[in-house]
């Protein structure tokens, strides 16, 4: 029943998204025609009206939703005029670069926000804490766009260490070892970037979680059987904090792409975040649309993992939802 009752959601939540999506981008003022028509070098009246009526522009508002949504469920996103392309093909071309940041950077984060957030916890009101929750703080609080030049003023321009743009070097080969290292030192940069802001979120809330389960009566339980508290700790408190995190991981995952616009854009990294930005610009509808319907799907998707996830872990979840 709780996996009904959370697929019946994610459906109608999709629909939703669907709907909105449809509706921002077409409200939103200028003409879609003349658009095309300057970026193909303009054009009288007569040839902006036969793009009008080339892509369905000139039938009502509704009639463009219900062709779009008959798309949708064909698994058709379009044709994207500014790439002149399959909308999916585009996607698809990109996502692995998306996927590279999103999978290191998260699973970073993840990884040092549980042990410095348990560090915190366990040193409370020491100066390890006050040092971690101020480093914190201060990587929740920086711009990443203002982080990613720092990076690349120190890594590039002082000591050229590292590629400041772009996803590879011409002339080395695309496939085998030199290949992935030369990805993985063009990755290095964006990934640190959003490392460091995930990281902080994530070091925040595993501590406040920590020092929550700590408190906690079964906590006071173990101590009076005579467990010391590093076996507290971890036998009990630290599995415990962890279901916020969990949820967290999920949240941050389905989110990622609107930071990895700005970083994406600042790198020069070829992934969903700058097709985003160049759609966005080119005023290409359907590349648009198709990019928010992927990124919104991604969010349901995870979310949805992430409770069931939460729910195998706590069973009591499933009893109360």
């Amino acid at each position: 029943m709780f996996l009904l009752r959370r697929l019946a959601q994610a459906c109608i939540i999709v629909v939703g998204i669907v709907c909105v999506n449809f509706a921002v981008v077409h409200l939103a003022p200028g003409d879609l025609a003349e658009v095309m028509a300057g970026q193909g070098g303009g054009g009288d009246a007569g040839y902006v009206a036969l793009l009008r009526e080339r892509f369905g522009l000139d039938q009502p508002l509704w009639v463009q939703f219900q062709r779009y949504a008959l798309n949708l469920l064909r698994l058709d996103l379009g044709y994207s005029f500014k790439d002149n392309m399959p909308v999916a093909t585009l996607i698809a071309d990109k996502l692995a670069a998306t996927a590279i940041l999103m999978i290191a950077s998260l699973g970073t984060a993840f990884l040092l926000g549980i042990g410095l957030g348990t560090l915190a916890a366990v040193r409370h009101n020491s100066l390890s804490d006050v040092v971690i929750s101020l480093l914190a703080l201060i990587g929740y609080a920086t711009p990443l766009f203002w982080l990613g030049l720092l990076l690349i003023l120190l890594f590039t321009v002082k000591l050229g260490w590292l590629p400041s743009s772009g996803m590879r070097t011409i002339g080395v080969p695309v496939s085998g070892l030199a290949g992935v290292l030369d990805v993985a030192r063009h990755a290095v940069m964006p990934v640190l970037t959003l490392t460091v802001f995930y990281m902080a979120v994530f070091i925040r809330l595993m501590r406040a979680s920590v020092l929550n389960v700590a408190s906690l009566d079964f906590v006071r339980t173990a101590y009076a059987k005579g467990m010391s508290r590093r076996q507290a700790y971890t036998n009990h408190v630290v599995g415990n904090a962890l279901l916020p995190m969990i949820t967290m991981l999920g949240v941050n995952a389905g989110g990622i792409l609107g930071g990895s616009v700005v970083v994406e854009t600042v790198f020069g990294w070829p992934g969903l975040g700058r097709l985003t930005f160049d759609a966005i610009f080119a005023r290409d509808v359907n590349l648009l649309l198709g990019i928010l319907f992927c990124s919104s799907l991604l969010v349901v998707i995870t979310n949805l993992v992430t409770d069931l996830f939460s729910a195998w872990i706590d069973p009591r979840i499933e009893v109360s939802a």
